[in-house]
This record gives structure tokens, sequence and C-alpha cells, in this order.
């Protein structure tokens, strides 16, 4: 069995501690790889090969830049299939969205920075002369999830390195071996010697210490609301910039005289790929109590075409959870929604399988009060929430902690867009629309802090000087 090293400065190195840990396959329970669990020293070496790297990378031209990055990204595109093959193997998403949702995703959010990066302005005037510069912060730290193992540090890492930053990455511990076959790309694609790095190991541990530590001048994290809420007391320490992409428990929102079975398939394809496991599922479906048995019987029969079973294979839609935590936090949530008197309409069960797999589930009549229509459950639950008029359903979708993302099917435009601009979310949206991705991706309320994708994502990874002349 392949035991990895971490990578910094440039070079593949053994963990001073020594110590491994095991990457687990979901879906069979076999131990796949062993990763260093890397230590505080590790991390230091790590961010002073950063931090020496990023005088000279901030001060390379922005093209030249946007050179190295293309390389990255032609070189996740040549190896996509090997990519997609090691996120069914430690995620177990189904082998069709890893292929045809993970990777794909990742190159077309880079492929749209880097257009627009030709434009941006690093350097610009006012009208007296004074010069406004942007440039990099210094030392970057990725600290990432594990729910999308590649593009999570994409949205990180593109921006961070564009902008003339150095980065640290540090990969979620489930899913740590995406990342170590991205670190081999990006040393194919010949990056000076810093610029980036990536340390392995426990985000508890690891991921504090970064946001503590002096020579980091920002830390990027994507995960849940109460790690993020934890960081703001970690990073006051030397008084850094977070870039926060928090929990979520979004709406679709399903206006009488739309397009229903959209609006079932729209919700409920985000809870059934990647088995719920993303931030952005449209986990609450809101619809008009008069149409709610209509509903329910369009639900049952939806789900009767859902496949579980081997990731691998390219007939199945939904894999295990991610390891046998997960599962049992699902599984509580389920139990929580059957004793607090919501109905279940689908699944609701484990399934007895080598893996962890637990039942697509459907809740029904769920009033916004109970805890499965308030608390992110991160798994293949999908509830279905009543209402009785448009004020009242405008109010429910906003009746949570978080606001991360939406959606609004309505019988026309400008109805959905009317309810659509009433959503407190970082996005929305309108009748089955596709998501850009030049667009800004980020929450509101718990959500987090600052935007990622595109230019928006650039300016969070910038600072501001003015020089007066």
């Amino acid at each position: 069995m392949k035991e990895h090293q971490i990578y910094y400065n440039g070079k593949w190195q053994n963990s001073d501690s020594g110590e491994f840990s095991e990457v687990e396959n979901p879906a069979t329970k076999e131990i796949i790889a062993k990763v260093p669990k890397g230590s505080h020293s590790d991390v230091d070496k790590a961010v002073e090969a950063a931090k020496n790297a990023f005088p000279e990378w901030n001060e390379t031209s922005p093209k030249k830049r946007a050179e190295y990055v293309r390389k990255i990204m032609e070189g996740i595109e040549a190896k996509s299939q090997e990519l997609a093959d090691i996120m069914v193997s430690e995620l177990g998403n189904s082998q069709t969205f890893s292929e045809e949702g993970q990777v794909p995703l990742s190159l077309n959010e880079m492929s749209a920075t880097l257009e627009d990066i030709k434009d941006f302005k690093f350097e610009d005037k006012l009208d007296d002369g004074t010069v406004i510069q942007k440039e990099g912060f210094g030392v970057v730290a990725c600290i990432t999830p594990w729910n999308y193992p590649l593009n999570q540090i994409q949205r990180k890492m593109t921006p961070a390195l564009l902008a003339g930053n150095t980065v640290v990455v540090k990969p979620a511990s489930l899913t740590p071996l995406t990342a170590m076959l991205l670190a081999e790309i990006v040393d194919e694609a010949g990056l000076p010697d810093g610029v980036f790095n990536l340390v392995t190991g426990s985000g508890g541990d690891l991921g504090d210490y970064l946001t503590k530590h002096k020579d980091v001048s920002v830390v990027s994290f994507t995960g849940s609301t109460s790690v993020g809420q934890k960081m703001y007391e970690s990073a006051a320490v030397n008084i850094k910039k977070l870039v926060l992409e928090l929990g979520g428990k979004s709406p679709l929102v399903y206006l009488k005289g739309g397009d229903l079975d959209q609006a079932i398939d729209q919700a409920a394809k985000t809870v059934i790929n990647n088995q719920g496991q993303s931030c952005s599922a449209l986990t609450r479906l809101l619809v008009p109590r008069e149409q709610l048995d209509e509903v329910n019987e369009k639900i049952k029969e939806y789900y009767k075409d859902v496949k579980i079973g081997d990731p691998t294979d390219y007939d199945t839609d939904i894999g295990p959870l991610v390891d046998e935590n997960q599962m049992n936090t699902v599984l509580d949530y389920i139990q929580k929604g059957k004793d607090e008197g919501a109905e279940v309409l689908v699944g609701g069960n484990k399934i007895d399988r080598t893996g962890y797999y637990v039942d697509p589930t459907v809740f029904t009549n769920v009033k916004n009060s109970m805890t499965i229509a308030q608390e992110e459950i991160f798994g293949p639950v999908l509830v279905v929430v009543p209402y009785d008029s448009e004020e009242e359903a405008i109010e429910l979708a906003n009746d949570v902690d978080y606001g991360l993302s939406g959606a609004v099917t309505g019988p026309d435009f400008d109805s959905a867009m009317k309810v659509g601009k009433q959503i407190r979310t970082g996005n929305v949206f309108i009748n089955g629309g596709d998501r850009s991705p030049k667009a800004p991706f980020g929450g509101y309320k718990q959500s987090g802090l600052g935007r990622e994708n595109g230019l928006y994502g650039v300016e969070d990874y910038l600072e501001v000087k003015a020089l007066f002349v």
C-alpha cells in the first residue's frame, strides 16, 4: 500500500511526525492508502516556504501567473479520468457524478476566471493622479472539506495564485488522495518553489494552527458553520482576513402554475448527487398546501427510478456516505424527523449492505420549525414544507440561520424573479437557470463571508493600496 508524502518548497517530503492515517473506501470499507499525519513543524516549514516565495511571485506579471494556472488546468484536464476515479474511491460519489460533475466543475470555473482575469486592472489611476494598486496579501491557508475534494481546493487556489498570493493547502482528512494528485499536477506545471504547498493531517489541529499562524495572512475555509465560528476566535490572535464558505439549508420555492416536474427534479438531484453532501443542496422544497398531495405522488414516482449501489457502476445514482460518522449523523437526523412528527414519504432507513449507505429520504408535511427543516443534515434527505400564501413562502424560505443558495420555480419569469429577489441567499436559481462559472458564490447570514469564482473570488485575495503622487 502506497504511503504518501507532504509537499512543500517544490519537493515531496516526509512528515516530521513519521505517522500516517488511513484512507477508507466508504463503499467497501477497505483501506486504500496511507497519508502523513502532518505536524506543526511541517506546517511551519510549508508556511515558511510560501512566505519566502511570496515576494517574487507577487512581482511576477499577472499574465505569467495566469500562464502557470492555465498549465494546472490543462494538467487537471489531462488527468480528469484519474481524478474522477480517485474521488469515487475515497468519497463514494457515483462514477457519473464524478466524471460529469466534480471534474468539469473545476475546469469550467478555472477557465472562466482565466478568461476574465485578462482584462482585470491590478493598477489604476484616480482622476487626481492617485495610483490604486491591487496586490497579494501574502500566504493564504486553504482549508478544504471532503465533499468536493478537487473543486474546493481549486476555488481557493486559483484566485489566490492569480492575485499574487502563495498558498498552503490543508485538505480534508477523509479525502486527501485527490489533493495529492492535484499537487502532482501543480508540480508538473513548474510553479516556482514554495508557491504551492500541501500538508495533510487533522483539520481540528492543523487547521487551527494555520489559522493562528503569524505568517499566514488569509485563511480561506469551507466547512461547517460551527468550525467557521471558532475560526473567528483563532484568526483574531493575529488579525487576519477570513474567507468562509459555510453551511446551508437552501429552499426551492415552487409557485402555483410553475413547472412542478422541473422543481422536483431540481431539488431531488441536489440531494441525490454526491449523496446530498453539498452545502448548496436545495434540501427544503416549499409548495402550496393545496398541491401537497400532488407533490407527494410525483416525488414517490420520481424516487422509484433512483438507483442505489456500487458507485463505480455507471447506472448508480447514489452511493455511500463518506464515512460511518456521517452515516450516523444522517440517521440521527432522520430519527429526529420521525420523533418530531414529520411524515416519511420515501426511504428513512439505513441500507443493509457493506458500506455507509442510507436510503434517499423524503419527509413531507414538514413544519419549518422542525429540526430537519432548520439544520444542515448533509445527506440524501429532502423535506417538503407546505405554505398557504406567497408571502408565507418567502417568510419560510428566509426563516433559517443560513443563506447560501435557493431557487424559485414560477409560472413565468417575472413572478419567479419577484420572489427570488426577496430570498436572502447568495445564489438563487430562477426557473431552473444554470449557474454561471463567472458568478459569485457565497452566503448570507451564517453561511459565510466573502465570495468565490470569477473576478469576485480574485478580489477577496487582493490588498488595495493607494499611492499619492
